[in-house]
Order: structure tokens, then C-alpha cells, then sequence
């Protein structure tokens, strides 16, 4: 991986850094909807599905499904690039 001091003197890697932050803060909030949406169902289960319960669950599975997957396949590619700028090549 290049070194941090890299980053400011190569434009690409700067906004690789910056697109590499912006996947992990997308990543921590989808992984958060998907854990609301298990705490909100085994409350759930714990008592009895009400109305709110169902919408606390719902709700976090809809986050989760909706703004995970984008972050998951950057992060690929920016681990991808990462490599690539190694000398690690493809999957090819």
C-alpha cells in the first residue's frame, strides 16, 4: 500500500484515500441498519411483534440492503487499485 505521504503528491491516490473513507463510513452505516434490524427483531421475540418493532426491523433492513452493496463492490475496486499500483496485477 503507498505510503500517506503519497496521497498528497499524486492526485489519483488522494482521491482514492477519499473515496476509501467515504466506503467505510458507507459500509459502518449499512452494517449498523442490519444490526438494528436483528436487535429490533429478537425484541421482537422476545416480546411481542408490536407495530413499532416491525418498523424499527423493516427500517434497518431497507438501510442496510439499500447502502450496502454500492460500498461493498468500491471497496473491491479500491482494494483492486490498491494492488494493481503494487505490481499485484489482475484475477486474471
Amino acid at each position: 500500500m503507498p505510503s500517506p505521504g503519497d496521497a498528497a503528491d499524486d492526485p489519483v491516490l488522494a482521491r482514492r484515500a477519499r473515496i476509501a473513507t467515504q466506503v467505510n463510513l458507507a459500509k459502518r452505516i449499512g452494517y449498523f441498519g442490519l444490526l438494528v434490524a436483528i436487535v429490533g427483531f429478537g425484541i421482537g421475540m422476545a416480546t411481542t411483534f408490536s407495530g413499532p418493532i416491525i418498523t424499527v426491523a423493516v427500517i434497518g433492513l431497507v438501510v442496510g440492503f439499500v447502502i450496502l452493496p454500492i460500498p461493498i463492490v468500491l471497496a473491491y475496486g479500491v482494494k483492486a487499485a490498491d494492488r494493481e499500483d503494487q505490481g499485484g496485477g489482475s484475477f486474471h
